[in-house]
């Protein structure tokens, strides 16, 4: 990859030096390297949006009592940390149904017990190479999940395109990582994706959403919107699905909520909700899918533990 200085981005985009240091330095320039005091900029980088505007949308039907669910946490909470034994399979379970389901709601054909046997490195006859990899790749995706939130890393475009590399890895390397140079369409769905053009500044304004504008939200809250706001602009050719709902479960556990798993079975409800709120902004629908899930979840984790 080729890299700027300072200087140069600051010529490119007219802005000051210092801004273009502040910037990098709150994680704001995608891609951008410190090397001891000075920065180092990707040639292709796209000037970041001014913080300083606000992009607050009027979400409507995010208003919802999570009593019952932040009560099953605060039990769950008492039970950490969990024996070795237990963290292992819910670990274990975990990685291979969100694995399973994730990939068959994008048609996967792959059953759950195949996904496992794939999982544990065997190969699956009469089933194709790609199938075998969107498996293999979507467990590393998840494991690059933990790592993140391991080690407290903020949520920004240059991770989202890192999850999004692996969930491509040698299926589509030339757009793995990368934001659609083309407009799409998807089947079924009243919704239209906006222009490839428009994506950076959509994808720069949701992060910044995201980080100012939804701090104030519940947990589920945020992570209901950064996976429906996200699948909304749409910003890859392909695996923006099996992104976004990495990124729901991103928010989830990083505020301490059990992960959710969105089934197969569950696929035409959960593109209903999804496409009702992008037609209308309205997320209750979806809110309230998420937050069912969410209780499902716990309640198998108490299930276990108590």
């Amino acid at each position: 990859m080729k890299y700027i200085s300072i200087s140069e981005a600051s010529e490119k985009w007219q802005i000051s030096d210092r801004r273009i240091r502040v910037l990098c330095a709150e994680g704001r320039v995608d891609g951008a390297v410190k090397f001891g005091r000075n920065w180092s900029i990707p040639a292709d980088a796209v000037k970041p949006v001014d913080a300083r505007v606000s992009y607050r949308k009027s979400y409507k039907g995010i208003v919802y009592d999570f009593s019952r669910i932040d009560e099953m946490k605060f039990k769950i909470d008492k039970y950490r940390p969990f024996s070795k034994g237990l963290a292992d399979s819910l670990h274990d379970k975990l990685i291979i149904e969100w694995t399973y389901n994730s990939n068959a709601i994008e048609g996967n054909t792959l059953t759950l017990s195949e996904t496992k046997v794939v999982l544990e490195g065997i190969t699956i006859g009469g089933k194709s190479v790609v199938e075998h990899l969107e498996a293999i790749n979507h467990k590393e995706a998840i494991l690059f999940l933990e790592e993140l939130i391991g080690n407290n890393e903020p949520l920004s475009e240059w991770n989202i395109k890192n999850i999004h590399a692996l969930i491509l890895k040698e299926i589509d390397n030339q757009n793995a990582g990368m934001y659609r140079m083309e407009n799409v369409v998807i089947g079924g769905a009243v919704h239209i994706p906006p222009k490839h053009y428009e994506i950076n500044s959509l994808m720069q304004n949701l992060i910044q959403e995201y980080k100012e504008e939804w701090k104030s939200y519940h947990p589920i809250v945020r992570a209901t919107l950064l996976h429906g706001e996200f699948v909304k602009i749409h910003p890859f050719v392909d695996g923006n699905g099996r992104t976004s709902r990495l990124l729901l479960n991103f928010e989830l556990l990083k505020n301490g909520y059990t992960p959710i798993i969105i089934k197969k079975e569950n696929r035409a409800r959960y593109y209903e909700v999804l496409d009702y709120a992008h037609t209308t902004i309205d997320y209750h629908p979806f809110l309230e899918f998420v937050a069912e899930l969410v209780t499902e979840s716990e309640q198998l984790w108490l299930s276990l533990l108590e």
